[in-house]
């Protein structure tokens, strides 16, 4: 395992592994079993770095999720897990009530939204301090000051390391920071967005984006992140749920335009020239990059994971390496 660090406070900045574990359907679609089986082989292979949310996986049952973050708890405890394990949440996006979402009922991100988010997350993770708290979506209803204060308030008290941000538009990245570094108080250091080596369109409308994504990492805010060296991005569902390699995951519809089969031929090359897997090349093309990109993967599987873990010392040459980038 490689390891990267992220964060820069001396007092909360993390050592995690190049790879990150994702936990969302642990507890739910991914039964306990299974799910002890691939985080015991994850830490076995030097990872230590695992993402999970308070909202995963509310969709499989109609509830209000909480199921990935017990079944860490549960976890941890078993195996005697410490903070040797960087164990990364998300609020906000919890829905407030059964047969709700985060679309039409989120939690929010107020104070108070986010101090018992907090509290909850804890007691379920079983653990004092958050190592990595996201804000999993925007909420525009409440001021950005707020927010800052909110979350900065946790971790004066020691119950909140380090903070991150996910799917929000890069200028309002740019405006929470700025409003806790004039006011002295820890600000977002690691981003966590959507981000493969396809590039989607970002223009499609949704609906917790009407004017078009802002869960991708697109251009501006890759540029942002090579503008701020603080930065961190995990990049979530970088092998896009299986497209790459199984006839039944078809590639998602926002990668549908032009440029998508000359980018699919080049990486089909190279992984044959390393003799790798599509998957593999698209995560080692993450890691060894000149941005520093953790990719986020799911596993179902041990052997899943095995594959993933195997990119780690997948080396591309810089000749393959700006082939893929000039793909288009």
């Amino acid at each position: 395992m490689k390891y990267r660090t992220i964060g820069s406070d001396p007092a909360t900045r993390r050592e995690v592994s190049v790879l990150s574990l994702g936990a969302m359907l642990f507890g739910t679609l991914t039964d306990e079993k299974t799910s002890f089986a691939v985080l015991d082989r994850y830490v076995e292979a030097g990872g230590t770095f695992i993402d999970t949310s308070n909202n995963y996986a509310y969709w499989t049952d109609g509830g209000l999720g909480g199921q990935s973050e017990t079944l860490l708890g549960h976890w941890r405890r078993s195996r005697g897990i410490g903070d040797e394990i960087v164990i990364a949440t998300k609020l906000g996006a919890r829905p407030l009530a059964p047969g709700t979402g985060y679309v039409d009922n989120p939690e929010g991100l107020s104070a108070r939204a986010i101090r018992a988010a907090a509290e909850q997350s804890r007691e379920r993770l079983g653990v004092d301090r958050i190592d990595l708290l996201y804000t999993h979506i925007e909420d525009r209803t409440v001021p950005v000051q707020e927010t800052v204060e909110g979350l900065a308030a946790l971790v004066a008290e020691g119950s909140v390391g380090l903070l991150g941000t996910s799917n929000h538009a890069t200028w309002r990245v740019e405006r929470a920071r700025a409003v806790a570094a004039a006011a002295g108080l820890p600000g977002y250091e690691v981003l966590q967005y959507q981000h493969s080596l396809l590039r989607p369109r970002t223009d499609i409308p949704q609906p917790l984006f009407p004017e078009g994504s802002l869960g991708h990492a697109n251009g501006d805010l890759l540029g942002y992140l090579r503008a701020e060296p603080g930065l961190t991005l995990v990049a979530y569902s970088p092998l896009l749920g299986g497209a790459y390699t199984r006839s039944d995951k078809p590639i998602p519809p926002d990668y549908d335009h032009p440029g998508t089969p000359a980018r699919l031929a080049v990486l089909r090359e190279v992984a044959r020239e390393a003799d790798a897997t599509v998957n593999q090349v698209v995560l080692a093309w993450q890691m060894h990059g000149p941005l520093p990109i953790v990719p986020l993967v799911g596993a179902s599987s041990v052997a899943q994971l095995d594959e993933s873990l195997a990119a780690v010392d997948l080396e591309l040459t810089e000749e393959q390496r700006h082939r893929l980038d000039g793909a288009h």
